[in-house]
């Protein structure tokens, strides 16, 4: 035999990790756990078993958390959350120091346990999951450090319920919980059902640590217990899991005031460029498919590959697949471990079965034989629009289209209505980076993939979820503002008299502002506008969900404004601000007609500067290049939303309009305007600006009518992006409830008023935009 041939018949030999500590740790708690509530663990109760994936073996019975157990938990949080905020970030800081000093010592019992219980290769939670579990709390240690000099006008929002999912179930936890607690939160944290030892362990770490009562608590269930959660009286709810719970939670939480995070599911495409190292393309391409098995939110598992390279690059991912090894998780040499449970084996087994198109490869791996496993699986050929290519898998099993431009590759990536991660692989770098940017994603690898960090936000768009975790813009999830705010007022519009007229005897009723033209209602229908006094002053048309229709569908045409520059956006803002000026007497005039005051001249002028401060932020409110601990540059690029509607303040027609466009417009949004409910007149002569100030087509439609019959359309509407309210209604749960269908960011007003009068435009220009993180590794 010759060496060569040697070398290629050559095999790992077992490498097999000693579990006997973790084993150990299980038997001296008895096998059994309670929950972790007050900084101690309550007495077992009847509950489930925790098994081994890869066995079937019990590890631990652990206890089904109750209605009492839950609301005991968030008692001791809120009774903790006060003196915890008090102590200070540095006083925090050093606690969140020594929980990460604790994971590092120990971090093999960690890695261990979380292999037996989760099924994922050892290799995978020594080297991948602790490390960034142990990075989280050492850098959120520096955020609570630098809270109070560096977010001064920011507080904790009190108790936060957050609820993970089994697949990375210790990071999982850090990515919950370090921001959190630094910022001064307590938390109520109900881990997997299927993977709770690893958190029940964290629990055990924070007694180490000297953690005040009440700052961490963790109770262990079923879904039900998450639902127990979501409607206890908690301040936030954190949420990883599927779309379809998170729509549910979406559901639940709809008008209750609590903050929600959501980082749900997505289908990322993995594009293949001909110029690529095809080799390190394929080894990058197990590392974002068969990773943890596959069972990752932002796996790769949408192939995309140019046309003239993909038999080739098939034929070494094909011959990649053969060398692949799967089996024990202990064993060190192993690539592919066990899915977590026999119910997520059968959904990954009737999915690849069911599946009658393209062409399925499975290498001839010599499965256990027993436990939950599945062979690493390819299936090419697929059309864009098959189920596979569409639906989560969450499973060992990619799918696979080819293109032939880099147009029609944007074009198969967006295909989906997920947005969390994407990958592209090119060694033209200006390709990869013009590519970036037009991917509907939170995060792109270029040339690598599933590269985390703490100090990088993660999280997606569309119905892969909203908010970010890690990095500086993941903080704002767990802070408020501090300072109280006032309770909304409702504002009613003045009746008139029964002898109403107005002194000109031709009807001018205002119309809409709908794609750059005046637009009567489709409804057909107006309403009078009258003075304090009770005189007519004029009518308006009542928008219904066909005028939304019409308006959404011309901002969503008026997409190139996003692709402006900065530059050139606040040129025109600066032309509003000029045109609004010259007639700024006139709409004094309305305005104190309208509202029956003698404000309008200064409303007019915040209006103004309104404007030039959004002009002034649209070329400076930049993103960050993240300093990551590796050869790699984390680009932080702040991202129009897209389609923002938005029911503008009542009680200020003009002021409380141009506060919420200009901002929006500056980020490259377009947006669709619901104006003031009872003075709406100043909205519709605002439009005769717009006119006159270079402002393309659609990219500001006004509408008018009652915000409680606009409000619910617009909020469902699936190509609306993002929908705000200021009406001085209450419009909270409908418009939360409605968001659920696309998931789309909301910001609503829940019962209390803004301050027109002060400047809110930081806020305003951070729910303008999305931040999408680019991730450009280098060196040779």
């Amino acid at each position: 035999m010759t060496i060569k041939e040697k070398f290629d018949a050559m095999d790992y030999g077992p490498a097999p990790e000693n579990a006997a500590e973790a084993l150990a740790w299980l038997i001296d708690q008895g096998d059994r756990f309670g929950h972790f509530i007050n900084g101690a663990f309550t007495a077992p109760q009847d509950g489930f078993d925790s098994r081994n994936p890869a066995t079937g073996e019990v590890l631990a019975t652990l206890s089904q958390a109750t209605q009492d157990d839950v609301d005991a938990a968030v008692k001791s949080a809120r009774t903790a959350q006060p003196k915890w905020e008090k102590l200070g970030g540095p006083g925090r800081a050093r606690y969140l120091y020594a929980i990460a000093r604790l994971l590092q010592k120990h971090a093999r019992l960690f890695a261990v346990l979380e292999t037996l219980d989760n099924g994922k290769p050892i290799r995978e939670s020594r080297d991948i999951d602790i490390p960034l579990a142990q990075r989280h709390f050492y850098y959120h240690a520096g955020m609570a450090q630098l809270m109070e000099s560096e977010l001064p006008e920011a507080q904790a929002l009190g108790v936060c319920g957050q609820i993970i999912p089994w697949n990375f179930p210790l990071l999982m936890l850090a990515w919950k919980v370090a921001p959190a607690i630094a910022m001064g939160n307590t938390v109520v944290l109900k881990p997997a059902e299927y993977t709770s030892l690893t958190a029940l362990l964290f629990a055990d770490i924070c007694q180490q640590a000297g953690l005040p009562k009440g700052v961490v608590n963790i109770v262990t269930g079923d879904g039900a217990v998450g639902e127990m959660i979501v409607a206890a009286e908690v301040d936030k709810i954190a949420f990883t899991g599927s779309t379809s719970v998170g729509r549910r939670i979406r559901e639940a939480t709809a008008g209750t005031g609590k903050a929600l995070t959501l980082e749900l599911g997505g289908k990322s495409p993995y594009i293949v460029f001909d110029d690529a190292d095809l080799d390190s393309a394929v080894e990058g391409l197990v590392d974002a498919i068969w990773f943890n098995q596959g069972q990752v939110c932002c796996a790769g598992s949408r192939l995309l590959v140019q046309e003239n390279i993909a038999d080739r690059f098939y034929t070494k991912l094909k011959a990649r697949m053969d060398k692949l090894r799967i089996g024990n998780p202990l064993d060190k040499s192993i690539d592919i471990g066990a899915v977590v449970d026999p119910v997520q084996l059968e959904t990954i087994t009737t999915l690849v079965a069911g599946n009658q198109a393209g062409e399925t490869y499975q290498p001839s791996l010599r499965l256990p034989p027993q436990g939950c496993f599945f062979p690493p699986t390819l299936i090419q050929g697929l059309a864009p629009s098959d189920p596979l290519m569409q639906e989560e898998i969450f499973g060992p099993v990619l799918v696979s289209c080819t293109f032939r431009t880099p147009a029609e590759a944007v074009e198969l990536a967006n295909n989906s209505r997920y947005g969390l991660a994407a990958t592209v692989w090119s060694e033209n770098i200006n390709l990869a980076l013009d590519l970036a940017p037009k991917l509907v994603a939170g995060v792109v690898w270029i040339n690598g993939t599933n590269m985390f960090d703490a100090a990088v936000g993660f999280g997606g768009v569309r119905e892969s979820g909203f908010g970010r975790e890690g990095g500086w813009e993941g903080l704002s999830a767990y802070t408020r503002p501090k300072g109280k705010t006032k309770p909304l007022a409702p504002v009613a519009a003045f009746a008139g008299k029964q002898d109403s007229h107005s002194a000109d005897p031709v009807d001018r009723t205002a119309k809409m502002y709908i794609g750059g033209k005046q637009a009567r209602p489709d409804s057909g229908y107006s309403k009078p506008v009258f003075n304090s006094h009770g005189g007519l002053l004029g009518h308006v048309g009542m928008g219904s969900r066909k005028d939304i229709r019409n308006a959404v569908e011309a901002a969503a045409g008026a997409k190139a404004w996003s692709k402006t520059t900065g530059h050139l956006r606040a040129q025109i803002l600066y032309y509003i601000g000029e045109n609004l000026s010259a007639r700024a007497d006139e709409f004094a005039h309305r305005i104190d007609a309208m509202t029956g005051k003698k404000a309008g001249a200064k409303e007019v002028e915040t209006a103004i500067e309104r404007l030039l401060t959004a002009a002034a932020w649209a070329d400076k409110y930049d993103g960050q290049a993240h300093a990551v601990p590796m050869r790699a540059v984390a680009l932080a690029m702040k991202e129009p939303v897209g389609v923002i509607g938005a029911l503008c303040a009542d009680e200020a027609p003009l002021l409380g309009l141009v506060s919420v466009m200009a901002p929006a417009l500056a980020m490259g949004n377009r947006v669709v305007l619901a104006a003031s409910g009872p003075f709406p007149l100043a909205a519709t002569d605002f439009y005769q600006v717009l006119e006159t100030s270079d402002v393309p087509a659609g990219v500001v439609n006004i509408l008018t009518g009652e915000a409680t019959e606009l409000a619910q359309p617009l909020a469902a509407h699936m190509n609306v992006d993002a929908v705000w309210s200021f009406s001085s209604t209450d419009l909270a749960q409908t418009i939360e409830e409605a968001s659920a269908l696309n998931l789309k960011r909301t910001w609503v007003a829940h019962a209390a008023s803004l301050d027109w009068s002060h400047d809110h435009s930081r806020k305003f220009l951070l729910e303008a935009t999305e931040v999408k993180n680019i991730w450009v590794p280098y060196g040779e």
